[in-house]
Protein backbone atom coordinates (compact mmCIF):
# COMPACT_ATOMS: atom_id res chain seq x y z
CA UNK A 1 0.00 0.00 0.00
CA UNK A 2 1.52 3.30 -1.09
CA UNK A 3 1.64 5.87 1.74
CA UNK A 4 3.17 8.95 0.11
CA UNK A 5 3.68 10.85 3.38
CA UNK A 6 6.26 8.23 4.45
CA UNK A 7 8.46 8.75 1.37
CA UNK A 8 10.64 11.59 2.78
CA UNK A 9 11.46 9.58 5.94
CA UNK A 10 12.32 6.49 3.89
CA UNK A 11 14.50 8.48 1.51
CA UNK A 12 16.30 10.25 4.37
CA UNK A 13 17.11 6.90 6.01
CA UNK A 14 18.24 5.31 2.74
CA UNK A 15 20.48 8.31 2.05
CA UNK A 16 22.17 7.61 5.37
CA UNK A 17 22.56 3.95 4.39
CA UNK A 18 24.13 4.92 1.05
CA UNK A 19 26.61 7.26 2.73
CA UNK A 20 27.33 4.83 5.56
CA UNK A 21 26.20 7.38 8.13
CA UNK A 22 23.14 5.58 9.47
CA UNK A 23 22.60 5.50 13.22
CA UNK A 24 22.24 2.42 15.37
CA UNK A 25 18.80 3.26 16.82
CA UNK A 26 15.82 5.19 15.46
CA UNK A 27 12.59 6.23 17.14
CA UNK A 28 9.73 6.26 14.65
CA UNK A 29 7.08 8.30 16.43
CA UNK A 30 4.48 7.52 13.79
CA UNK A 31 1.17 5.91 14.69
CA UNK A 32 0.45 2.55 13.08
CA UNK A 33 -2.65 4.14 11.60
CA UNK A 34 -0.34 6.38 9.57
CA UNK A 35 1.89 3.46 8.60
CA UNK A 36 4.37 3.48 11.49
CA UNK A 37 5.00 -0.26 11.35
CA UNK A 38 5.00 -0.24 7.56
CA UNK A 39 7.80 2.34 7.68
CA UNK A 40 9.70 0.37 10.33
CA UNK A 41 9.56 -2.78 8.22
CA UNK A 42 10.51 -0.88 5.06
CA UNK A 43 13.63 0.47 6.80
CA UNK A 44 14.43 -2.95 8.26
CA UNK A 45 14.27 -4.58 4.83
CA UNK A 46 16.42 -1.84 3.29
CA UNK A 47 19.01 -2.35 6.04
CA UNK A 48 19.16 -6.10 5.40
CA UNK A 49 19.07 -5.93 1.59
CA UNK A 50 22.17 -7.49 -0.02
CA UNK A 51 22.02 -5.20 -3.06
CA UNK A 52 23.47 -1.71 -3.04
CA UNK A 53 20.87 0.48 -1.27
CA UNK A 54 19.00 3.17 -3.18
CA UNK A 55 16.72 5.97 -2.03
CA UNK A 56 13.83 3.74 -3.10
CA UNK A 57 14.76 1.20 -0.45
CA UNK A 58 15.36 -2.54 -0.72
CA UNK A 59 15.72 -4.30 -4.08
CA UNK A 60 12.99 -6.84 -3.23
CA UNK A 61 14.65 -9.69 -5.16
CA UNK A 62 17.86 -10.68 -3.37
CA UNK A 63 17.93 -13.65 -0.98
CA UNK A 64 17.75 -11.37 2.06
CA UNK A 65 14.72 -9.53 0.70
CA UNK A 66 12.97 -12.78 -0.14
CA UNK A 67 13.56 -14.06 3.39
CA UNK A 68 12.25 -10.79 4.81
CA UNK A 69 9.14 -10.80 2.60
CA UNK A 70 8.46 -14.39 3.66
CA UNK A 71 8.65 -13.29 7.29
CA UNK A 72 11.52 -15.56 8.29
CA UNK A 73 14.70 -13.54 7.96
CA UNK A 74 17.02 -15.01 10.63
CA UNK A 75 18.66 -11.64 11.42
CA UNK A 76 15.47 -9.63 11.85
CA UNK A 77 13.78 -9.75 15.25
CA UNK A 78 10.27 -8.44 15.89
CA UNK A 79 9.23 -7.54 19.42
CA UNK A 80 5.79 -6.47 20.65
CA UNK A 81 3.86 -6.37 23.89
CA UNK A 82 3.01 -9.56 25.73
CA UNK A 83 -0.46 -8.49 26.81
CA UNK A 84 -0.43 -4.81 27.68
CA UNK A 85 3.32 -4.46 28.29
CA UNK A 86 6.68 -5.30 26.79
CA UNK A 87 8.32 -7.20 29.64
CA UNK A 88 11.90 -7.39 30.83
CA UNK A 89 12.38 -11.06 29.89
CA UNK A 90 11.35 -10.27 26.31
CA UNK A 91 13.94 -7.50 26.09
CA UNK A 92 16.68 -9.59 27.66
CA UNK A 93 16.02 -12.35 25.13
CA UNK A 94 16.12 -9.83 22.27
CA UNK A 95 19.38 -8.28 23.48
CA UNK A 96 20.93 -11.73 23.74
CA UNK A 97 19.95 -12.51 20.15
CA UNK A 98 21.48 -9.24 18.95
CA UNK A 99 24.88 -10.36 20.25
CA UNK A 100 24.92 -13.40 17.93
CA UNK A 101 26.69 -13.37 14.57
CA UNK A 102 24.40 -12.42 11.69
CA UNK A 103 23.48 -15.58 9.78
CA UNK A 104 23.28 -13.74 6.46
CA UNK A 105 26.54 -11.91 7.01
CA UNK A 106 24.96 -8.43 7.16
CA UNK A 107 23.20 -6.49 9.88
CA UNK A 108 21.10 -7.67 12.76
CA UNK A 109 17.89 -5.64 13.00
CA UNK A 110 15.34 -5.40 15.81
CA UNK A 111 11.91 -3.86 15.24
CA UNK A 112 10.06 -2.97 18.45
CA UNK A 113 6.35 -2.29 17.97
CA UNK A 114 4.63 0.16 20.34
CA UNK A 115 7.83 0.74 22.29
CA UNK A 116 5.94 3.04 24.69
CA UNK A 117 4.64 -0.20 26.20
CA UNK A 118 8.08 -1.05 27.60
CA UNK A 119 7.64 -1.33 31.35
CA UNK A 120 10.31 0.29 33.53
CA UNK A 121 12.38 -2.86 33.95
CA UNK A 122 12.22 -3.64 30.23
CA UNK A 123 13.21 -0.08 29.28
CA UNK A 124 16.18 -0.22 31.65
CA UNK A 125 17.22 -3.59 30.19
CA UNK A 126 17.20 -2.05 26.70
CA UNK A 127 19.37 0.92 27.67
CA UNK A 128 22.74 -0.87 27.53
CA UNK A 129 22.03 -2.19 24.04
CA UNK A 130 20.98 1.29 22.91
CA UNK A 131 24.22 2.71 24.33
CA UNK A 132 26.49 -0.12 23.09
CA UNK A 133 24.57 -1.92 20.32
CA UNK A 134 27.49 -3.75 18.81
CA UNK A 135 28.72 -3.58 15.25
CA UNK A 136 26.18 -3.83 12.41
CA UNK A 137 23.21 -3.72 14.80
CA UNK A 138 20.14 -1.58 14.14
CA UNK A 139 17.16 -0.97 16.43
CA UNK A 140 13.94 0.50 15.05
CA UNK A 141 11.49 1.58 17.76
CA UNK A 142 7.97 2.35 16.57
CA UNK A 143 5.63 4.27 18.86
CA UNK A 144 2.00 5.35 18.54
CA UNK A 145 2.49 7.81 21.42
CA UNK A 146 6.19 8.74 21.72
CA UNK A 147 5.40 11.25 24.48
CA UNK A 148 4.66 8.27 26.76
CA UNK A 149 8.11 6.76 26.19
CA UNK A 150 10.75 7.09 28.89
CA UNK A 151 13.12 9.98 28.19
CA UNK A 152 16.13 7.73 28.74
CA UNK A 153 15.03 5.67 25.73
CA UNK A 154 13.98 8.44 23.34
CA UNK A 155 17.14 10.49 24.01
CA UNK A 156 19.30 7.61 22.77
CA UNK A 157 17.52 7.32 19.41
CA UNK A 158 17.70 9.34 16.24
CA UNK A 159 14.45 10.69 14.79
CA UNK A 160 13.27 10.63 11.19
CA UNK A 161 11.04 13.56 10.34
CA UNK A 162 7.70 12.60 8.87
CA UNK A 163 5.19 15.29 7.92
CA UNK A 164 1.80 13.73 8.42
CA UNK A 165 -0.85 14.50 5.80
CA UNK A 166 -3.55 17.11 6.31
CA UNK A 167 -7.16 15.99 6.66
CA UNK A 168 -7.77 17.13 3.11
CA UNK A 169 -4.89 14.96 1.89
CA UNK A 170 -6.19 12.01 3.93
CA UNK A 171 -9.67 12.42 2.44
CA UNK A 172 -8.16 12.53 -1.05
CA UNK A 173 -6.04 9.42 -0.37
CA UNK A 174 -9.04 7.54 1.01
CA UNK A 175 -11.21 8.56 -1.96
CA UNK A 176 -8.67 6.86 -4.24
CA UNK A 177 -9.11 3.62 -2.28
CA UNK A 178 -12.81 3.69 -1.34
CA UNK A 179 -16.02 5.28 -2.63
CA UNK A 180 -16.85 8.10 -0.22
CA UNK A 181 -20.08 10.08 0.08
CA UNK A 182 -19.01 12.36 2.94
CA UNK A 183 -15.98 13.58 4.88
CA UNK A 184 -14.92 10.67 7.10
CA UNK A 185 -11.82 12.25 8.63
CA UNK A 186 -13.67 13.33 11.80
CA UNK A 187 -12.83 9.94 13.33
CA UNK A 188 -9.07 9.98 12.66
CA UNK A 189 -8.38 10.54 16.41
CA UNK A 190 -10.52 7.48 17.14
CA UNK A 191 -9.03 4.98 14.71
CA UNK A 192 -5.49 6.35 14.73
CA UNK A 193 -4.84 7.26 11.11
CA UNK A 194 -5.81 6.83 7.45
CA UNK A 195 -4.63 3.21 7.20
CA UNK A 196 -6.87 2.17 10.09
CA UNK A 197 -9.68 4.37 8.77
CA UNK A 198 -9.57 2.57 5.43
CA UNK A 199 -9.84 -0.75 7.29
CA UNK A 200 -12.76 0.64 9.33
CA UNK A 201 -14.57 1.68 6.15
CA UNK A 202 -14.15 -1.80 4.70
CA UNK A 203 -15.08 -3.88 7.74
CA UNK A 204 -18.09 -1.91 9.04
CA UNK A 205 -16.38 -0.39 12.06
CA UNK A 206 -16.86 3.11 10.64
CA UNK A 207 -20.66 2.70 10.63
CA UNK A 208 -20.47 1.61 14.27
CA UNK A 209 -18.46 4.76 15.07
CA UNK A 210 -21.11 6.91 13.40
CA UNK A 211 -23.67 5.22 15.67
CA UNK A 212 -21.57 5.94 18.75
CA UNK A 213 -21.20 9.60 17.77
CA UNK A 214 -24.98 10.01 17.39
CA UNK A 215 -25.52 8.19 20.69
CA UNK A 216 -23.16 10.49 22.63
CA UNK A 217 -24.64 13.66 21.12
CA UNK A 218 -28.12 12.48 22.09
CA UNK A 219 -27.06 11.33 25.57
CA UNK A 220 -25.15 14.52 26.42
CA UNK A 221 -28.16 16.54 25.34
CA UNK A 222 -30.76 14.51 27.23
CA UNK A 223 -28.69 13.61 30.29
CA UNK A 224 -29.50 9.90 29.91
CA UNK A 225 -27.70 6.98 28.29
CA UNK A 226 -29.40 6.14 25.02
CA UNK A 227 -29.88 2.55 23.89
CA UNK A 228 -26.87 2.48 21.54
CA UNK A 229 -24.54 3.07 24.49
CA UNK A 230 -26.16 0.55 26.81
CA UNK A 231 -25.93 -2.21 24.20
CA UNK A 232 -22.24 -2.02 23.30
CA UNK A 233 -19.94 -4.94 24.09
CA UNK A 234 -16.66 -4.76 25.99
CA UNK A 235 -14.60 -4.50 22.79
CA UNK A 236 -16.39 -1.26 21.86
CA UNK A 237 -15.69 0.53 25.14
CA UNK A 238 -12.39 1.97 23.87
CA UNK A 239 -14.07 3.28 20.73
CA UNK A 240 -16.93 4.74 22.78
CA UNK A 241 -14.55 6.70 25.02
CA UNK A 242 -12.51 8.02 22.10
CA UNK A 243 -15.68 9.03 20.22
CA UNK A 244 -16.87 10.88 23.32
CA UNK A 245 -13.56 12.76 23.36
CA UNK A 246 -14.00 13.73 19.69
CA UNK A 247 -17.59 14.87 20.31
CA UNK A 248 -16.42 17.07 23.20
CA UNK A 249 -13.62 18.58 21.10
CA UNK A 250 -16.06 19.30 18.27
CA UNK A 251 -18.38 21.03 20.74
CA UNK A 252 -15.52 23.30 21.77
CA UNK A 253 -14.88 24.23 18.14
CA UNK A 254 -18.54 24.96 17.48
CA UNK A 255 -19.02 27.05 20.62
CA UNK A 256 -15.64 28.83 20.73
CA UNK A 257 -17.47 32.10 21.44
CA UNK A 258 -19.34 30.62 24.40
CA UNK A 259 -18.57 31.24 28.05
CA UNK A 260 -14.78 30.83 28.46
CA UNK A 261 -15.10 29.20 31.88
CA UNK A 262 -17.44 26.52 30.57
CA UNK A 263 -15.08 25.82 27.65
CA UNK A 264 -12.19 25.40 30.08
CA UNK A 265 -14.29 22.93 32.07
CA UNK A 266 -15.16 20.98 28.93
CA UNK A 267 -11.48 20.90 27.94
CA UNK A 268 -10.54 19.44 31.32
CA UNK A 269 -13.46 17.03 31.12
CA UNK A 270 -12.30 15.82 27.67
CA UNK A 271 -8.83 15.23 29.12
CA UNK A 272 -10.40 13.18 31.93
CA UNK A 273 -12.19 11.02 29.34
CA UNK A 274 -8.88 10.29 27.62
CA UNK A 275 -7.21 9.52 30.94
CA UNK A 276 -9.94 6.93 31.52
CA UNK A 277 -9.27 5.50 28.06
CA UNK A 278 -5.52 5.20 28.75
CA UNK A 279 -6.28 3.51 32.08
CA UNK A 280 -8.52 0.83 30.56
CA UNK A 281 -5.88 -1.90 30.79
CA UNK A 282 -5.60 -1.26 34.54
CA UNK A 283 -9.37 -1.30 35.16
CA UNK A 284 -10.59 -4.91 35.24
CA UNK A 285 -14.24 -5.67 35.96
CA UNK A 286 -15.38 -2.07 35.70
CA UNK A 287 -19.06 -1.28 35.16
CA UNK A 288 -18.61 0.88 32.08
CA UNK A 289 -22.29 1.73 31.86
CA UNK A 290 -21.92 3.40 35.24
CA UNK A 291 -18.79 5.20 33.99
CA UNK A 292 -20.66 6.43 30.91
CA UNK A 293 -23.61 7.62 32.99
CA UNK A 294 -21.27 9.42 35.38
CA UNK A 295 -19.67 11.20 32.43
CA UNK A 296 -23.07 12.34 31.18
CA UNK A 297 -24.07 13.65 34.62
CA UNK A 298 -20.73 15.43 34.98
CA UNK A 299 -21.17 17.05 31.57
CA UNK A 300 -24.66 18.18 32.52
CA UNK A 301 -23.43 19.73 35.75
CA UNK A 302 -20.52 21.63 34.24
CA UNK A 303 -22.56 23.03 31.33
CA UNK A 304 -25.53 24.12 33.45
CA UNK A 305 -23.75 25.47 36.52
Amino acid sequence: MDLPWLTPAREAFCSQLISGQQGHAYLLGIHQGYGGMQLANTLAQASLCMAAPTQGGACGVCKSCQLFIAGNHPDCYQLEADGNQIKVDQVRELCQKLTATAQQGGRRVAVIKNCERLNTAAANALLKTLEEPGRETLLLLQSDTPSRLMATISSRCQRLHCQLPSREAVQEWLAAQFTLTSDVTWCLPVVGGPVDLLTALNDGRYEALIGLRKAWVQSLSSGHLCANLTNIDEKQVSDALKVLYVVLRQKLVKQKNADALINIKITKFAAKVMETYHSLSMMPNVNFMAVFQAFILEYQSLTTS
